[in-house]
């Protein structure tokens, strides 16, 4: 079992680090930062982090949501040394988080939201994919911003890359589906020996053979520029150019504070949306412990700004290709931190011949697990009040970014839950007994501001020479504002000649 449990979490590891390795290099390239760094973040991320995690399968490492803050720390703090020593303190607020039990915070996020939150990811990352997979490979592969770093959109760029198609690139990308699509299917799966090679490995030794069969082609040649950047670590020396250390200097400045508080807030939220949605994608059903989870991020992160990595945070994408590829353990996420490492200083040469068509076809892939139309068709199931949060989310994910999209879709969800609370949270009742008509309603356990609207609208569908039964036996605390609208409403009843019985009602 020992070793069927080991080798399953080598696949998995493998797969992780096929997804990982573009993301922590554009991720890098979007910051503007050192692509290192970027490696950094997910060395740190899949070992410190997965060791002091409480999720059995999440994946932490550079997010490609905190782009733009670390963009705009960076400019406001002047450089990236100064940057590294926020992204310490950061971890440090982090650490106090997570010993306050604000992990709890994700337990209150609304089922609808995440899973239109997954959906959303997915969708962005077939939508941001799509031009890499053709060859047009100007935008960063870890920039999910709505408006991009090439000062194209999310659709724009769909429109503006079928003008730089890459033959060579396009055929890479076509070949590298069909082999994808090929190992899903039952009969790849179920043969001893098939079995065990990943589909995206598969896919990027094939890419790799082609790269290497169109040079010489002027048709179907695939430059460095459609092929995976990496920084250049040939010696110590090397390694040392690529490592930066923070400057605390600026640690006595109130924007420094500023953003020490933004990044600690933003990455955590992210955490733990991350972490619920791992939870929900988790086939064991394990629930994570998110107070130790953000002790872990925070640990992560105090490492990244010492040695010079961006900010760290669970990754839902990496996550999902860890569970979807069949991890056993938290060792399949150390894995592929080690291969993430151990790849960049050893093996260079060889993961620059990756052609990025091909390793956008794999997150392609994993885009379309990710928002699978069972999941559209199960939130309509639900009913209006889980389907518009899901589906809003979705849309201003698309046209913003992850926290903004899950901002909306938990107002829509509020919205939903306060009409549902005000309908039902009265009990009415009429009928005409004696030749009288009564009314009767029972006052919930609490009455706010809320039902003030309610109150109104019930009492002025009273009838004169009626009588009122207002029974607020099981109420225990009742605000001010609706407490004014019975007063008056029972003001008002003798010139209606409405008779008004109060029943255990203070």
């Amino acid at each position: 079992m020992f070793q069927k449990n080991l080798f399953a979490d080598i696949k998995a590891g493998v797969v992780v680090f096929l997804v990982a390795l573009p993301l922590c290099l554009g991720i890098a390239m979007a910051c503007k930062v050192p692509l290192f760094s970027g490696i950094i973040a997910g060395v740190i991320g899949g070992i410190l982090v997965t060791i002091f995690s409480g999720s059995k399968y999440s994946v932490s490492g550079p997010a490609a949501g905190l782009t733009a803050i670390v963009l705009a720390s960076i400019s406001q703090l002047g450089s990236f040394q100064v940057f590294l020593a926020a992204v310490v303190f950061a971890g440090v607020v982090q650490l106090i988080l997570g010993a306050l039990k604000a992990g709890a915070v994700g337990n209150y996020i609304p089922n609808a939201v995440i899973k239109g939150m997954l959906a959303g990811i997915g969708i962005i990352l077939i939508i941001k994919q799509i031009p890499h997979l053709f060859g047009y490979d100007k935008d960063p592969e870890g920039d999910e911003q709505f408006i991009q770093m090439d000062g194209e959109n999310s659709f724009t760029e769909l429109v503006h890359m079928i003008n730089f198609i890459t033959p060579g690139a396009l055929i890479i990308g076509i070949v590298s589906f069909i082999i994808l699509i090929i190992t899903e299917r039952a009969f790849y799966k179920k043969d001893k020996i098939l079995s065990n090679i990943p589909g995206p490995l598969l896919a990027v030794i094939f890419g790799i053979l082609l790269t290497i069969s169109f040079k010489g082609h002027s048709f179907l040649a695939v430059d460095s520029q459609h092929l995976v950047n990496l920084p250049s670590i040939q010696s110590i020396a090397d390694l040392q150019d690529n490592l930066f250390f923070p400057d605390f200097s600026s640690a006595n400045t109130s924007t420094f504070w500023i953003i020490v508080l933004t990044l600690a807030v933003v990455a955590s939220l992210e955490t733990l949306l991350g972490i619920e949605a791992v939870d929900k994608l988790d086939p064991d059903k394990n629930e994570s412990n998110t107070n130790k989870e953000l002790l872990a991020q925070g640990i992560g992160n105090i490492a990244c700004g010492f040695v010079g990595g961006l900010p760290v945070t669970s990754v839902i994408v990496r996550s999902s290709a860890n569970i979807n590829s069949g991890a056993k353990s938290k060792l399949s996420t150390v894995i592929h931190a080690a291969l993430l490492l151990i790849s960049v200083l050893l093996l260079p040469n060889l993961l620059a011949l990756i052609p990025n068509a091909c390793l956008a076809a794999i997150l392609i892939m994993t885009g379309f697990k990710l928002t699978k139309y069972a999941i559209f068709k199960e939130q309509w199931n639900f009913g209006m009040e889980q389907f518009v949060p899901f589906v809003i989310t979705i849309v201003v994910m698309l046209v913003s970014d992850l926290l903004k999209g899950v901002c909306a879709g938990l107002i829509v969800a509020v919205i939903y839950i306060i009409r549902d609370t005000i309908k039902f949270s009265f009990e009415t009742t009429s009928d005409v007994m004696n030749g009288k008509l009564y009314y009767l309603i029972k006052l919930p356990q609490y009455v706010t501001f809320f039902n003030k609207g309610y109150l109104i609208k019930y009492f002025s569908q009273i009838k004169q020479d009626s009588k009122v039964i207002i029974d607020g036996s099981i109420n225990k605390k009742i605000d001010r504002d609706s407490k004014d609208v019975i007063a008056q409403f029972i003001n008002n009843c003798n010139k209606k000649k409405i008779e008004v019985e109060l029943v255990k009602y203070n």
